[in-house]
């Protein structure tokens, strides 16, 4: 019985440190996650310009009522200390998380291109290229 728990131990071991041994991602790989992920921000901001130039006419004329009720509370709220030590707190939080994110990051990318890429990464490339076809023309990254 002792011999079977050792052995069992020794395995649980093995797989635990094979498991804090993540590959690095190919340079390549991380290349190409960085441009796509810019890519998609910039998506992101020229829909938020599309968004705020379409609805900023419709706010103006809100200045009577809810509208002015909701400018005065978010002007009280910007000088609440509370909420100004909230705003300083999280943003701390995530100048500290930046780094661990990144690590994070970094590892999944690792993962994904030792594991995954050799069987899936040609069809998730079609696909992308594929959809960014039609994102460019519902959401483009250039005006």
């Amino acid at each position: 019985m002792n011999g079977k728990l050792a052995l069992a131990l020794v395995l649980a071991l093995q797989v635990s440190v094979c498991l804090c041994q993540v590959p690095e991602p190919d340079k390549e790989l991380v290349e190409k996650y960085e441009a796509m992920k810019s890519v998609f921000y910039k998506r992101l901001m020229n829909a938020y310009s599309k968004v705020q130039a379409a609805v900023g006419p419709m706010t103006e004329n809100l200045g009577q009522g809810q509208g002015q009720a909701a400018k005065d509370y978010i002007e009280e709220l910007q000088g609440n200390p509370k909420f100004l030590s909230a705003v300083k707190i999280g943003s701390g939080l995530a100048q500290e998380a930046a780094p661990l994110v990144d690590k994070a990051r970094m590892a999944g990318l690792g993962l994904y291109g030792h594991y995954v890429r050799p069987h899936v990464g040609t069809y998730l490339d079609e696909a992308i290229t594929s959809i960014k076809v039609y994102l460019d023309k519902i959401l483009p990254a250039e005006e």
